[in-house]
């Protein structure tokens, strides 16, 4: 059985192969997890531009990384996210 993971934008959840994972990387900036393999605390989004808006919107990836000075770059996750996608 594949571990299912939930999706910070729309809440749905879906098999870990559906969605893209981010980390904070260094300097405290939130990045995709290319490898899903990065050490510590992850996020799980599908690879979709609302569910990336509504992340963002309501403030998402800094309650998932239990980090109020989070930086997230939207242009900067935008990118990852259409990259991480069109790898699979």
């Amino acid at each position: 059985m594949e571990p299912v993971r939930t999706c910070l934008g729309c809440g749905a959840t879906g098999p870990r192969r559906e969605l893209v994972r981010f980390i904070v990387g260094d300097g405290g900036c939130v990045v995709v997890d290319e490898k899903h393999g990065g050490s510590g605390r992850g996020a799980w989004l599908h690879p979709a531009e609302a569910c990336l808006a509504q992340a963002l919107r309501r403030r998402a990836f800094a309650r998932a990384f239990r980090r109020g000075d989070l930086a997230c770059d939207g242009d900067v996750l935008r990118r990852g996210l259409t990259a991480a996608a069109g790898r699979d």
